[in-house]
């Protein structure tokens, strides 16, 4: 059996970790001016006082990290609403496998839709460059978080899969403890979401041989997250402005913090996650395919599971028949949502000094591709 000492260099804390990681966070001059702007209305004095008196995690995510994501789901969104979490066993452990749309929330909002189906939370896979400094990590694997390498030289980048493989099915079979981790590297940018099947091959790494008793033991659940406005949309575009014009462009970490803090303070609309069913028969037959064959069509099958399960809001069929020139889809919106809708996006774009012909056309295209790659009447 495996033992969390083989996982210390990028598992989460556990209970009996966290109150030293609380004192080494507390003497952080930044992780103290972050409680003030997050938590303006608690006297520090009190707040620190309430970590001190935290015992277990749950404690810190129930008492801390919950209290704050209902207040940006009550601030930001319209509401966030969850279809097929109670169709799963909240005894049994899952990989939730979902397209990805912001940096913080998505894995956020899913923790706090569990505990509210009275699931367990989930452990959250992190990219390591957005670890930027070093409470930052401290705060993010308090939260169940654990630490993805990215940027490795490719035999250190090898060993760092084998390794995280290796956790993530000690996680399902031993711990009992589900987690989540996106379809791909990084937010999709453009709304067409698609399953990198170099994450198949690393959760497959930890398996006996056998494709289908891997795939079939860490009980895979697709989930679509969809959102109706994406509060980073502008940004995302921004980013495509300066790739088409310089393609040895690459983001900052300021850019990253940047990211994250639109994420949560913009406006979302109506929020929805929808999980599909754990793939078991759908697996049936892949052994029979050569290995390249076998991570294309599993990765088709929980694009499926995605597509179909995703929730498509009157601004995406708006931006596809304006994109056509037509409307095809008018019996999807009002005219009162082409308003909302058009007033949105002309007020991101006004938040850029840049091509606004091209910005508006990269944000249509982003809400319109969701349409076009995967609705079905």
């Amino acid at each position: 059996m495996a033992t969390d000492q083989e996982f210390n260099e990028l598992r989460p804390y556990r209970d009996n970790e966290i109150h030293q990681v609380f004192e080494q966070l507390l003497k952080e001059e930044s992780f103290i001016e972050l409680l003030k702007y997050l938590f303006p209305q608690v006297p520090i004095k009190d707040f620190v006082n309430q970590l001190l008196s935290i015992t277990t995690i749950k404690e810190f995510q129930i008492g801390v990290v919950y209290p704050y994501i209902k207040e940006i789901i009550r601030n930001t969104t319209k509401g966030v609403t969850a279809e097929g979490l109670d169709n799963l066993d909240p005894n049994k452990s899952y990989i939730f496998i979902s397209n990805h749309r912001d940096i913080v929330l998505d894995s956020a909002f899913l923790n706090i839709l569990l505990h509210e189906h009275g699931h367990e939370t989930s452990e959250i896979a992190i990219g390591d460059n957005l670890l930027i400094y070093p409470w930052i990590t401290q705060l993010v694997k308090l939260n169940k978080s654990f630490v993805v390498r990215r940027n490795l030289p490719a035999r250190q980048m090898l060993q760092s899969s084998i390794l995280m493989s290796k956790y993530i099915r000690y996680n399902i079979t031993e711990r009992n403890q589900s987690v989540w981790i996106a379809q791909r590297e990084g937010r999709s940018k453009d709304g067409d979401d698609r399953t990198q099947t170099s994450l198949l091959k690393m959760i497959n790494m930890s398996g006996d041989g056998d494709f289908e008793r891997s795939f079939k033991e860490v009980q895979i659940v697709p989930l679509a997250i969809s959102y109706e406005y994406d509060p980073c949309d502008y940004l995302k575009a921004h980013e495509f402005l300066m790739k088409s014009n310089n393609p040895e462009y690459t983001k900052t970490q300021a850019d990253d913090l940047n990211h994250m803090a639109s994420g949560i303070q913009g406006r979302k609309g109506r929020v929805h996650f929808k999980a599909g069913v754990p793939l078991d028969k759908e697996l049936d037959g892949l052994n029979e395919l050569d290995k390249n064959e076998q991570l294309n069509k599993l990765a088709e099958i929980i694009d499926d599971h995605i597509h179909n399960n995703y929730k498509l809001w009157p601004g995406n069929f708006i931006a596809a028949d304006a994109i056509e020139g037509n409307r095809n889809y008018a019996h999807k919106y009002t005219d009162e949502d082409v308003r909302v809708f058009n007033d949105y996006i002309n007020e991101h774009i006004s938040r850029l000094d840049a091509d606004k012909e091209f910005i508006h056309s990269s944000l249509m295209e982003m809400y319109a591709n969701p349409v076009k790659n995967f609705y079905k009447e």
